[in-house]
Protein backbone atom coordinates (compact mmCIF):
# COMPACT_ATOMS: atom_id res chain seq x y z
CA UNK A 1 0.00 0.00 0.00
CA UNK A 2 1.33 3.51 -0.80
CA UNK A 3 1.68 5.40 2.63
CA UNK A 4 0.83 8.93 1.14
CA UNK A 5 -2.32 7.90 -0.25
CA UNK A 6 -3.52 6.11 2.74
CA UNK A 7 -2.73 8.81 4.97
CA UNK A 8 -4.60 10.95 2.59
CA UNK A 9 -7.40 8.24 2.86
CA UNK A 10 -7.33 8.38 6.69
CA UNK A 11 -7.88 12.53 6.44
CA UNK A 12 -10.98 12.09 4.21
CA UNK A 13 -12.42 9.56 6.26
CA UNK A 14 -11.92 11.90 9.14
CA UNK A 15 -12.88 14.68 7.42
CA UNK A 16 -16.68 12.74 7.01
CA UNK A 17 -16.64 11.40 10.45
CA UNK A 18 -18.36 14.41 11.93
CA UNK A 19 -21.43 14.47 9.07
CA UNK A 20 -21.46 10.30 9.17
CA UNK A 21 -21.80 10.30 13.01
CA UNK A 22 -25.18 12.49 12.52
CA UNK A 23 -26.09 10.23 9.58
CA UNK A 24 -25.98 7.03 11.94
CA UNK A 25 -27.11 8.07 14.49
CA UNK A 26 -30.28 9.09 13.34
CA UNK A 27 -30.48 5.38 11.25
CA UNK A 28 -30.77 3.88 14.48
CA UNK A 29 -34.19 2.58 15.88
CA UNK A 30 -35.83 4.21 18.11
CA UNK A 31 -39.50 3.63 19.99
CA UNK A 32 -41.10 5.98 22.87
CA UNK A 33 -40.31 3.47 25.39
CA UNK A 34 -37.07 4.17 27.54
CA UNK A 35 -35.22 0.68 26.48
CA UNK A 36 -35.18 1.58 23.42
CA UNK A 37 -31.53 2.25 23.61
CA UNK A 38 -30.84 -0.91 26.45
CA UNK A 39 -29.37 -3.71 25.20
CA UNK A 40 -28.57 -6.98 27.24
CA UNK A 41 -24.62 -7.32 27.75
CA UNK A 42 -22.59 -7.47 24.20
CA UNK A 43 -25.70 -6.59 22.80
CA UNK A 44 -25.46 -3.28 20.42
CA UNK A 45 -27.78 -0.78 21.21
CA UNK A 46 -31.36 -0.58 19.28
CA UNK A 47 -31.02 -4.32 18.19
CA UNK A 48 -33.54 -6.63 19.92
CA UNK A 49 -31.90 -9.92 21.99
CA UNK A 50 -32.54 -12.72 20.18
CA UNK A 51 -33.26 -16.12 21.82
CA UNK A 52 -30.15 -18.89 21.16
CA UNK A 53 -31.36 -21.94 19.36
CA UNK A 54 -32.47 -25.03 20.78
CA UNK A 55 -29.16 -27.35 21.17
CA UNK A 56 -31.29 -30.06 19.98
CA UNK A 57 -31.57 -27.94 16.48
CA UNK A 58 -28.66 -29.04 14.53
CA UNK A 59 -29.43 -32.54 15.69
CA UNK A 60 -32.91 -32.42 14.37
CA UNK A 61 -31.45 -30.92 10.98
CA UNK A 62 -32.10 -33.34 8.25
CA UNK A 63 -28.87 -35.38 6.76
CA UNK A 64 -29.03 -34.06 3.66
CA UNK A 65 -29.10 -30.50 4.73
CA UNK A 66 -26.25 -30.92 6.72
CA UNK A 67 -24.31 -33.09 4.40
CA UNK A 68 -25.17 -29.94 1.72
CA UNK A 69 -23.91 -27.27 4.37
CA UNK A 70 -20.50 -29.66 4.36
CA UNK A 71 -20.43 -29.12 1.28
CA UNK A 72 -21.20 -25.72 0.59
CA UNK A 73 -18.44 -24.57 3.38
CA UNK A 74 -15.76 -26.71 1.54
CA UNK A 75 -16.96 -24.50 -1.54
CA UNK A 76 -16.25 -21.50 0.56
CA UNK A 77 -13.06 -23.05 2.16
CA UNK A 78 -14.05 -21.56 5.82
CA UNK A 79 -11.37 -23.72 7.45
CA UNK A 80 -9.18 -22.41 5.08
CA UNK A 81 -9.33 -18.89 7.49
CA UNK A 82 -11.06 -20.49 10.83
CA UNK A 83 -8.63 -23.16 11.73
CA UNK A 84 -5.71 -22.50 13.43
CA UNK A 85 -2.27 -23.73 12.29
CA UNK A 86 -2.14 -27.31 15.13
CA UNK A 87 -6.06 -26.03 16.37
CA UNK A 88 -9.15 -27.46 16.38
CA UNK A 89 -10.84 -27.00 12.79
CA UNK A 90 -12.64 -24.44 12.51
CA UNK A 91 -12.21 -23.08 16.16
CA UNK A 92 -10.48 -19.67 14.53
CA UNK A 93 -7.94 -18.37 15.73
CA UNK A 94 -5.95 -18.10 12.67
CA UNK A 95 -4.11 -14.88 12.37
CA UNK A 96 -4.53 -12.47 9.17
CA UNK A 97 -1.92 -10.16 8.11
CA UNK A 98 -3.77 -7.06 6.68
CA UNK A 99 -2.11 -3.86 5.94
CA UNK A 100 -3.90 -2.29 8.86
CA UNK A 101 -2.98 -4.69 11.47
CA UNK A 102 -3.51 -8.25 12.25
CA UNK A 103 -7.16 -10.10 12.49
CA UNK A 104 -7.81 -12.90 14.25
CA UNK A 105 -10.42 -15.56 12.84
CA UNK A 106 -13.51 -16.57 14.71
CA UNK A 107 -14.74 -19.65 16.59
CA UNK A 108 -17.27 -21.00 14.33
CA UNK A 109 -17.75 -24.38 15.93
CA UNK A 110 -21.37 -24.55 17.84
CA UNK A 111 -19.42 -23.93 21.40
CA UNK A 112 -22.19 -21.91 23.43
CA UNK A 113 -19.80 -19.52 24.89
CA UNK A 114 -16.91 -18.68 22.61
CA UNK A 115 -18.50 -19.90 19.24
CA UNK A 116 -21.69 -20.00 17.27
CA UNK A 117 -23.85 -21.94 19.57
CA UNK A 118 -26.41 -19.14 20.35
CA UNK A 119 -26.56 -17.93 16.78
CA UNK A 120 -29.49 -18.59 15.33
CA UNK A 121 -30.07 -18.83 11.36
CA UNK A 122 -30.66 -15.46 11.25
CA UNK A 123 -27.77 -14.55 13.08
CA UNK A 124 -25.86 -16.15 10.67
CA UNK A 125 -27.46 -14.76 7.39
CA UNK A 126 -26.90 -11.17 9.29
CA UNK A 127 -23.12 -11.73 9.09
CA UNK A 128 -23.03 -13.35 6.03
CA UNK A 129 -25.34 -11.29 4.15
CA UNK A 130 -25.02 -8.19 5.84
CA UNK A 131 -21.45 -8.12 7.73
CA UNK A 132 -22.55 -7.89 11.00
CA UNK A 133 -22.28 -10.13 13.93
CA UNK A 134 -24.74 -11.27 16.14
CA UNK A 135 -24.85 -8.29 18.44
CA UNK A 136 -24.63 -6.16 15.72
CA UNK A 137 -21.41 -4.43 15.57
CA UNK A 138 -20.10 -4.31 12.11
CA UNK A 139 -17.68 -7.20 11.23
CA UNK A 140 -14.32 -6.30 9.88
CA UNK A 141 -13.87 -6.82 6.23
CA UNK A 142 -10.89 -9.51 6.44
CA UNK A 143 -13.76 -11.49 6.70
CA UNK A 144 -14.93 -11.14 3.18
CA UNK A 145 -19.15 -10.31 3.76
CA UNK A 146 -18.67 -8.12 0.84
CA UNK A 147 -18.73 -11.27 -1.58
CA UNK A 148 -20.52 -13.79 0.91
CA UNK A 149 -23.33 -10.96 0.78
CA UNK A 150 -24.73 -12.71 -2.82
CA UNK A 151 -25.37 -15.94 -1.37
CA UNK A 152 -28.56 -16.95 -0.83
CA UNK A 153 -30.65 -17.56 2.29
CA UNK A 154 -31.23 -21.63 1.75
CA UNK A 155 -27.24 -22.09 1.13
CA UNK A 156 -27.06 -19.81 4.06
CA UNK A 157 -28.98 -21.75 6.29
CA UNK A 158 -27.11 -24.98 5.36
CA UNK A 159 -23.63 -23.86 6.11
CA UNK A 160 -25.29 -23.04 9.57
CA UNK A 161 -26.92 -26.17 10.73
CA UNK A 162 -23.75 -27.91 9.38
CA UNK A 163 -21.53 -25.90 11.71
CA UNK A 164 -24.36 -26.71 14.84
CA UNK A 165 -23.44 -29.88 14.31
CA UNK A 166 -19.89 -30.06 14.67
CA UNK A 167 -18.29 -31.01 18.22
CA UNK A 168 -18.33 -27.69 20.33
CA UNK A 169 -14.49 -26.61 20.94
CA UNK A 170 -13.97 -24.10 23.85
CA UNK A 171 -12.20 -21.56 22.15
CA UNK A 172 -12.15 -17.92 23.38
CA UNK A 173 -11.53 -15.66 20.34
CA UNK A 174 -8.55 -13.58 20.33
CA UNK A 175 -9.13 -9.51 20.07
CA UNK A 176 -7.76 -8.29 16.69
CA UNK A 177 -4.87 -6.24 16.92
CA UNK A 178 -5.67 -3.60 14.37
CA UNK A 179 -3.61 -0.07 14.43
CA UNK A 180 -5.35 3.14 15.30
CA UNK A 181 -7.46 4.31 13.73
CA UNK A 182 -8.63 0.85 12.12
CA UNK A 183 -9.40 -0.21 15.50
CA UNK A 184 -11.94 2.07 16.00
CA UNK A 185 -15.97 1.00 15.45
CA UNK A 186 -16.81 4.39 13.57
CA UNK A 187 -14.15 3.79 11.34
CA UNK A 188 -15.37 0.14 10.26
CA UNK A 189 -18.92 1.69 10.00
CA UNK A 190 -17.81 4.85 7.56
CA UNK A 191 -15.57 2.08 5.26
CA UNK A 192 -19.24 0.43 5.05
CA UNK A 193 -20.73 3.55 4.34
CA UNK A 194 -18.51 4.07 1.04
CA UNK A 195 -17.29 0.49 0.05
CA UNK A 196 -20.51 -1.99 1.40
CA UNK A 197 -23.98 -2.52 0.26
CA UNK A 198 -25.89 -5.76 0.53
CA UNK A 199 -26.75 -7.34 -2.35
CA UNK A 200 -28.20 -10.49 -3.88
CA UNK A 201 -26.58 -12.90 -6.33
CA UNK A 202 -28.76 -12.10 -9.76
CA UNK A 203 -28.07 -14.54 -12.89
CA UNK A 204 -27.05 -13.39 -16.12
CA UNK A 205 -30.39 -14.16 -18.52
CA UNK A 206 -28.46 -14.28 -21.37
CA UNK A 207 -26.32 -16.71 -20.07
CA UNK A 208 -26.60 -20.75 -19.29
CA UNK A 209 -27.37 -22.59 -16.50
CA UNK A 210 -23.26 -23.46 -16.09
CA UNK A 211 -22.21 -20.37 -16.82
CA UNK A 212 -24.33 -18.68 -13.52
CA UNK A 213 -23.54 -21.48 -11.47
CA UNK A 214 -19.54 -20.95 -12.19
CA UNK A 215 -20.26 -17.49 -11.39
CA UNK A 216 -22.07 -18.29 -8.10
CA UNK A 217 -19.24 -20.31 -7.38
CA UNK A 218 -16.27 -18.05 -8.02
CA UNK A 219 -17.60 -14.50 -7.07
CA UNK A 220 -19.58 -15.66 -4.11
CA UNK A 221 -18.89 -18.88 -2.40
CA UNK A 222 -15.66 -18.70 -3.68
CA UNK A 223 -15.16 -15.24 -2.93
CA UNK A 224 -12.47 -15.02 -5.65
CA UNK A 225 -12.10 -11.65 -5.61
CA UNK A 226 -10.94 -11.16 -2.06
CA UNK A 227 -7.34 -11.90 -3.21
CA UNK A 228 -7.65 -11.47 -7.02
CA UNK A 229 -9.10 -7.67 -6.71
CA UNK A 230 -6.81 -4.92 -6.19
CA UNK A 231 -7.55 -2.20 -2.93
CA UNK A 232 -7.16 1.10 -2.58
CA UNK A 233 -5.55 2.44 0.03
CA UNK A 234 -8.47 2.31 2.25
CA UNK A 235 -9.00 -1.71 1.46
CA UNK A 236 -11.88 -1.28 -0.97
CA UNK A 237 -11.90 -2.95 -3.98
CA UNK A 238 -10.44 -0.99 -6.98
CA UNK A 239 -10.08 -1.28 -10.57
CA UNK A 240 -11.55 -4.34 -12.75
CA UNK A 241 -12.56 -7.06 -10.58
CA UNK A 242 -10.51 -10.13 -10.76
CA UNK A 243 -7.63 -8.28 -12.80
CA UNK A 244 -4.98 -9.22 -10.26
CA UNK A 245 -3.75 -7.39 -7.28
CA UNK A 246 -0.17 -7.63 -4.55
CA UNK A 247 -0.94 -9.23 -1.40
CA UNK A 248 1.66 -7.22 -0.27
CA UNK A 249 1.34 -8.44 3.77
CA UNK A 250 1.25 -12.27 2.78
CA UNK A 251 4.27 -11.74 0.04
CA UNK A 252 2.29 -12.99 -2.68
CA UNK A 253 0.64 -12.05 -5.73
CA UNK A 254 -2.60 -13.23 -7.01
CA UNK A 255 -2.59 -13.25 -11.02
CA UNK A 256 -5.36 -11.15 -13.31
CA UNK A 257 -7.99 -14.12 -14.09
CA UNK A 258 -8.98 -12.23 -16.92
CA UNK A 259 -5.46 -12.11 -18.68
CA UNK A 260 -4.24 -15.02 -20.22
CA UNK A 261 -1.02 -14.23 -20.08
CA UNK A 262 -1.33 -14.33 -16.12
CA UNK A 263 -4.01 -16.57 -14.44
CA UNK A 264 -6.92 -16.76 -17.13
CA UNK A 265 -7.84 -20.05 -18.49
CA UNK A 266 -8.94 -18.47 -22.06
CA UNK A 267 -6.39 -20.63 -23.73
CA UNK A 268 -7.12 -23.53 -21.98
CA UNK A 269 -9.55 -26.85 -22.76
CA UNK A 270 -12.28 -26.94 -20.38
CA UNK A 271 -10.57 -30.51 -19.17
CA UNK A 272 -7.39 -28.76 -18.32
CA UNK A 273 -9.30 -25.90 -16.19
CA UNK A 274 -11.27 -28.45 -14.36
CA UNK A 275 -7.53 -31.12 -13.98
CA UNK A 276 -5.94 -27.44 -12.41
CA UNK A 277 -8.73 -26.82 -10.30
CA UNK A 278 -9.23 -30.50 -8.89
CA UNK A 279 -5.62 -30.72 -8.32
CA UNK A 280 -3.51 -27.37 -8.85
CA UNK A 281 -1.34 -29.07 -11.64
CA UNK A 282 -1.72 -29.20 -15.39
CA UNK A 283 0.86 -28.52 -18.54
CA UNK A 284 -0.10 -25.23 -18.01
CA UNK A 285 -0.02 -24.24 -14.82
CA UNK A 286 1.10 -25.04 -11.10
CA UNK A 287 -0.90 -24.04 -7.96
CA UNK A 288 1.63 -22.31 -5.54
CA UNK A 289 1.45 -20.29 -1.95
CA UNK A 290 -2.50 -19.19 -1.00
CA UNK A 291 -3.95 -21.01 -4.29
CA UNK A 292 -2.26 -24.65 -3.04
CA UNK A 293 -4.15 -24.02 -0.13
CA UNK A 294 -7.31 -23.63 -1.63
CA UNK A 295 -7.00 -26.70 -4.18
CA UNK A 296 -5.74 -28.78 -0.72
CA UNK A 297 -8.99 -27.05 1.33
CA UNK A 298 -12.04 -26.89 -0.83
CA UNK A 299 -11.30 -27.48 -5.03
CA UNK A 300 -10.28 -31.38 -4.78
CA UNK A 301 -13.48 -31.92 -3.00
CA UNK A 302 -15.93 -30.15 -5.31
CA UNK A 303 -18.29 -32.38 -7.66
CA UNK A 304 -16.74 -32.40 -11.79
CA UNK A 305 -19.96 -30.59 -12.92
CA UNK A 306 -19.52 -28.19 -10.45
CA UNK A 307 -15.68 -27.84 -11.45
CA UNK A 308 -17.06 -28.07 -15.29
CA UNK A 309 -19.26 -25.17 -14.41
CA UNK A 310 -16.45 -22.96 -12.68
CA UNK A 311 -14.49 -23.87 -15.72
CA UNK A 312 -17.35 -22.28 -18.06
CA UNK A 313 -17.30 -19.13 -16.42
CA UNK A 314 -13.82 -18.31 -16.13
CA UNK A 315 -13.01 -19.48 -19.92
CA UNK A 316 -15.74 -16.65 -20.45
CA UNK A 317 -14.30 -14.12 -18.74
CA UNK A 318 -10.89 -14.21 -20.03
CA UNK A 319 -9.72 -11.51 -22.17
CA UNK A 320 -8.59 -11.94 -25.26
CA UNK A 321 -5.02 -10.94 -25.85
CA UNK A 322 -4.15 -7.67 -27.23
CA UNK A 323 -1.06 -9.17 -29.73
CA UNK A 324 2.15 -7.84 -29.88
CA UNK A 325 5.30 -7.69 -27.13
CA UNK A 326 3.29 -7.57 -23.68
CA UNK A 327 6.01 -5.34 -20.79
CA UNK A 328 5.26 -6.86 -17.99
CA UNK A 329 5.66 -4.52 -14.32
CA UNK A 330 2.76 -1.89 -15.75
CA UNK A 331 1.49 0.44 -13.30
CA UNK A 332 5.01 0.59 -11.59
CA UNK A 333 7.96 2.49 -12.28
CA UNK A 334 9.35 0.58 -15.58
CA UNK A 335 13.34 -0.57 -15.11
CA UNK A 336 13.48 -2.60 -18.22
CA UNK A 337 17.47 -4.36 -18.40
CA UNK A 338 18.94 -3.50 -21.77
CA UNK A 339 20.23 -6.20 -23.94
CA UNK A 340 23.73 -5.72 -22.45
CA UNK A 341 23.12 -5.55 -18.91
CA UNK A 342 25.15 -7.58 -16.45
CA UNK A 343 22.21 -8.41 -13.99
CA UNK A 344 20.79 -10.67 -16.98
CA UNK A 345 23.93 -12.32 -18.52
CA UNK A 346 24.87 -13.21 -14.45
CA UNK A 347 21.30 -14.55 -14.19
CA UNK A 348 21.78 -16.69 -17.79
CA UNK A 349 25.09 -17.82 -16.02
CA UNK A 350 23.32 -18.82 -12.73
CA UNK A 351 20.49 -20.45 -14.57
CA UNK A 352 23.17 -22.56 -16.30
CA UNK A 353 24.94 -23.73 -12.98
CA UNK A 354 21.91 -24.10 -10.76
CA UNK A 355 18.87 -24.69 -12.62
CA UNK A 356 19.13 -26.19 -16.44
CA UNK A 357 20.48 -29.61 -14.92
CA UNK A 358 16.06 -30.08 -14.48
CA UNK A 359 15.03 -27.45 -16.88
CA UNK A 360 16.94 -27.98 -19.88
CA UNK A 361 19.29 -25.14 -21.45
CA UNK A 362 16.04 -23.41 -23.30
CA UNK A 363 13.74 -24.09 -20.26
CA UNK A 364 12.10 -27.02 -22.22
CA UNK A 365 12.02 -30.00 -19.42
CA UNK A 366 9.68 -30.49 -17.35
CA UNK A 367 8.17 -33.13 -14.96
CA UNK A 368 5.50 -35.41 -16.34
CA UNK A 369 1.90 -33.29 -16.55
CA UNK A 370 4.25 -29.97 -15.23
CA UNK A 371 4.76 -27.05 -17.62
CA UNK A 372 8.12 -26.47 -19.11
CA UNK A 373 9.66 -22.90 -18.19
CA UNK A 374 9.76 -21.66 -21.65
CA UNK A 375 6.88 -19.56 -22.26
CA UNK A 376 5.87 -20.59 -18.58
CA UNK A 377 3.09 -17.69 -17.16
CA UNK A 378 4.69 -17.53 -14.18
CA UNK A 379 7.34 -15.00 -15.60
CA UNK A 380 4.64 -13.03 -17.68
CA UNK A 381 2.51 -11.54 -14.74
CA UNK A 382 2.71 -8.07 -14.07
CA UNK A 383 4.66 -8.76 -10.61
CA UNK A 384 7.41 -11.58 -10.33
CA UNK A 385 6.66 -12.11 -6.88
CA UNK A 386 5.72 -15.31 -7.30
CA UNK A 387 8.68 -16.34 -9.02
CA UNK A 388 10.87 -14.77 -7.01
CA UNK A 389 9.48 -16.75 -4.40
CA UNK A 390 9.38 -19.81 -6.11
CA UNK A 391 13.64 -20.00 -6.32
CA UNK A 392 13.62 -18.53 -2.86
CA UNK A 393 10.90 -20.86 -1.05
CA UNK A 394 10.50 -23.37 -3.30
CA UNK A 395 8.08 -24.65 -5.47
CA UNK A 396 5.41 -27.27 -3.91
CA UNK A 397 2.11 -28.08 -5.93
CA UNK A 398 -0.94 -29.18 -3.58
CA UNK A 399 -1.05 -33.10 -3.04
CA UNK A 400 -4.58 -34.37 -4.25
CA UNK A 401 -6.07 -37.89 -4.47
CA UNK A 402 -5.52 -38.19 -8.00
CA UNK A 403 -2.05 -36.36 -7.89
CA UNK A 404 -0.81 -37.46 -3.96
CA UNK A 405 3.03 -37.22 -4.74
CA UNK A 406 3.66 -34.04 -7.35
CA UNK A 407 6.71 -32.91 -8.05
CA UNK A 408 8.22 -29.93 -6.08
CA UNK A 409 11.14 -27.67 -6.51
CA UNK A 410 13.79 -27.55 -3.69
CA UNK A 411 14.51 -23.75 -2.21
CA UNK A 412 17.42 -22.04 -3.61
CA UNK A 413 17.51 -19.49 -0.48
CA UNK A 414 19.72 -20.62 1.31
CA UNK A 415 22.31 -21.33 -1.22
CA UNK A 416 22.03 -17.84 -2.97
CA UNK A 417 22.13 -14.56 -2.18
CA UNK A 418 19.49 -11.97 -3.06
CA UNK A 419 21.18 -10.62 -5.70
CA UNK A 420 21.74 -13.64 -7.55
CA UNK A 421 18.11 -14.62 -7.35
CA UNK A 422 17.28 -11.22 -9.00
CA UNK A 423 19.66 -11.95 -11.48
CA UNK A 424 17.92 -15.39 -12.28
CA UNK A 425 14.73 -13.93 -12.07
CA UNK A 426 15.42 -11.21 -14.13
CA UNK A 427 16.76 -13.11 -16.81
CA UNK A 428 13.84 -15.88 -16.66
CA UNK A 429 11.36 -12.77 -17.45
CA UNK A 430 13.74 -11.36 -20.10
CA UNK A 431 13.94 -14.42 -21.64
CA UNK A 432 12.21 -17.23 -24.42
CA UNK A 433 9.89 -14.42 -25.45
CA UNK A 434 9.45 -12.65 -22.83
CA UNK A 435 9.67 -8.94 -21.76
CA UNK A 436 9.87 -8.07 -17.93
CA UNK A 437 11.04 -5.22 -14.90
CA UNK A 438 14.26 -5.65 -13.45
CA UNK A 439 14.17 -7.93 -10.37
CA UNK A 440 16.25 -6.32 -7.25
CA UNK A 441 17.83 -7.57 -5.11
CA UNK A 442 16.03 -5.71 -2.45
CA UNK A 443 12.66 -7.09 -3.38
CA UNK A 444 14.41 -10.50 -2.97
CA UNK A 445 15.26 -9.72 0.84
CA UNK A 446 12.09 -8.48 1.28
CA UNK A 447 10.54 -11.67 0.59
CA UNK A 448 13.06 -13.82 2.90
CA UNK A 449 11.75 -12.69 6.25
CA UNK A 450 7.64 -13.33 4.97
CA UNK A 451 6.38 -16.51 6.12
CA UNK A 452 6.32 -19.44 3.59
CA UNK A 453 2.68 -19.89 3.79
Amino acid sequence: MRGGGRRLGIAALALLAIGAIAVIFMMRPWSAGPSALSSAPGQAPGLAPVAAPAASAASAAPAELLARGAYLARAGNCAGCHTARGGAPYAGGRPIATPFGTVYTSNLTPDPDTGLGAWSADDFWRAMHEGRSRDGRALTPAFPYTEFTRITRDDADAIHAWLRSLAPVRAPNRANALRFPWNQALLIELWRLVYFRPAAFVPDDARDAAFNRGAYLVEVLGHCGACHTARDSLGGAEGVALAGAELAELGWYAPSLLGNSEAAVGQWTQDETVEWLATGINRHAIAAGPMASVVTGSLQYLERNDLQSMAVYLQAIALPDSGGPRVQGLGRKIVLPSAGDSMLASGERLYAKHCAECHGDKGELAAPGYPPLAGNRLFAMNSPVNAIRAVLHGGFAPATPAKPRPFSMPPFGPQLEDREIAAIVSWLRNTWGQRGTRVEARQVNALRSVPVD
